[in-house]
């Protein structure tokens, strides 16, 4: 199949989450399948920092958005470590900027012009380049309004008509919501503009639009795809509309690109390891207890890595870190999101000088370095799509501590004595949202680490596991094939 990927972030090139690596890794083994497969985003200052080679193409678009003729060059390089090209929209006015999204976590007051211009330009990219595309896999809310498009404005355009559309969801609490009067900007019909389609209590929907209007839908782990047909905390008030298309919804945890997060050849970290060579593993911790100003003892080391907001479980951390640090561990952080929980993390930093590491940043090399350096990661999240901090703790022997819910519970099996046993304790689990659970499943893998043989083993078990794209893969493969059979059987 002939596959277009198209994202508003793609890692190496821009990256502010997991949808990044998602997007940067999945072409590989795609294109190992068998299949052509294209990827295209915008083109950030950050991609003009992080592109060594940027080629013009000969494509040149422009497209209304509202009453304003916006136009815009088609890029292009190679998704590193394959032969995926990638494509990358350059228009300055909406996409040279220090941010993808917004300042601080706020977004640009503009970000509905940007993402309506995005989703119109991957298919004019299409066309301008005389693409023959099967199926684009649209993620989240910026790229929502392309199966919308296709089944609208572009549904007479025969160099279309043959292409499907699969949307992901990554993260259905970041819906691309705008007021009404953006709805002007998209040249789409006001007719669209109701509560079964774009309308969203009186807002402009883009995630909406794409859960209504593609062919097959999917998200980032089997427990989240149920989770979010259930209630209103995890469908955010689009549960209903998910319920309606629950057959046409499927669930598919993300994958690990062992060539980027390999504790064997990690070129980021101090030193390399593997399951049956596992000294290099002490030298990292050593490294990252030194160059986060703790003493290099042997205690628990716990890892936290990711944005700083109450979906990852900050709040439970805050309720708990008084009763945390009177434990013998010490804990290494590295993120950066609302500022309650930079100033949370300040405090730590000042008050636990000699336990607790606090880096307020993001910083690839210092993940891989937590992620190889801590005995434990933790993950308490509310809830969570798919995690992929988990998935790569599992290769580097870093045992996760995660809140049985979304990708934690498909991916990490509770260390208890059957689970052991059956060789498949991977971890530690706890579910109740509660700090009290939360502290639970911290002292007993705390109790597993004193217990040397427990933990080698369950460590061990975690590091031979594989969780790389190539199973989800052939998932995707499969979930393309029912796009392209669905949008035939519609077509005829």
């Amino acid at each position: 199949m002939n596959l277009l990927i198209a994202s508003s972030e793609v890692a190496p090139f821009a990256k502010t989450g997991g949808l990044a690596d998602v997007v940067g890794s999945l072409p590989k083994p795609l294109h190992k399948l068998g299949h052509d497969v294209a990827v295209i985003m915008p083109l950030y200052r950050t991609v003009r920092q992080n592109c060594k080679k940027l080629t013009p193409t000969k494509a040149r678009i422009e497209i209304l958005v509202g009453r304003e003729a916006v136009s815009a060059a088609i890029m292009k390089s190679t998704i590193p470590g394959s032969r995926a090209p990638i494509y990358f929209v350059d228009c300055p006015q909406y996409y040279d900027r220090d941010e993808l999204y917004g300042p601080k976590g706020k977004d640009y007051p503009d970000n509905a012009a940007r993402f309506i211009f995005f989703s119109r330009a991957v298919l004019e990219t299409i066309k301008a380049l005389e693409m023959d595309v099967d199926v684009i896999h649209c993620n989240d809310w910026q790229t929502g309004l392309i199966p919308v498009y296709l089944k609208t404005l572009y549904k007479p355009d025969p160099a279309l008509s043959k292409t499907g559309t699969v949307f992901t969801i990554h993260n259905l609490a970041y819906q691309g919501l705008f007021w009404h009067w953006d709805m002007k900007l998209t040249g789409l019909s006001w007719s669209l503009f109701n509560w079964g389609e774009l309308e969203f209590f009186g807002k402009l929907n883009l995630m909406k639009g794409g859960l209504v209007f593609a062919d097959v839908l999917n998200t980032v782990s089997k427990t989240y795809a149920k989770e979010i047909q259930t209630t209103d905390e995890f469908g955010k008030g689009l549960e209903g509309i998910l319920c309606l298309r629950s057959h046409d919804l499927y669930g598919i945890v993300n994958g690990v690109d062992y060539d980027v997060w390999n504790p064997a050849k990690d070129p980021l970290i101090p030193a390399n390891y593997s399951p049956g060579k596992l000294a290099g593993k002490g030298a990292c911790k050593k490294a990252l207890q030194k160059n986060n100003g703790l003493p290099t003892a042997d205690v628990p080391l716990i890892g936290m890595i990711g944005r700083l907001d109450p979906q990852k479980g900050w709040d439970l951390v805050e309720d708990i870190i008084d009763d945390l640090m009177k434990r013998d561990l010490q804990l290494v952080i590295l993120g950066t999101g609302m500022e309650r929980y930079h100033k949370l993390l300040e405090h730590i930093a000042k008050a636990y000088p000699d336990k607790a590491g606090v880096n307020l940043t993001f910083d690839n090399r210092l993940a891989h370095e937590i992620e190889a350096g801590a005995d434990m990661f933790l993950m308490p999240s509310r809830y969570e799509p798919c995690g992929l901090n988990q998935l790569y703790s599992l290769k580097y022997g870093t045992v996760p501590i995660v809140r049985r819910t979304g990708g934690l519970a498909d991916t990490i099996v509770d260390c208890t004595p059957a689970s052991l046993d059956a060789q498949e304790a991977n971890g530690f689990s706890f579910g109740e949202y509660s700090t009290g659970a939360l502290l639970d499943a911290i002292d007993r893998a705390l109790a597993a680490y004193a217990d040397r043989k427990v933990w080698a083993k369950v460590r061990k078990i975690g590091m031979k596991q594989d969780w790389s794209w190539k199973r989800s893969a052939k998932e995707y493969e499969a979930l393309y094939g029912k796009v392209r059979e669905k949008h035939r059987a519609e077509g005829s």
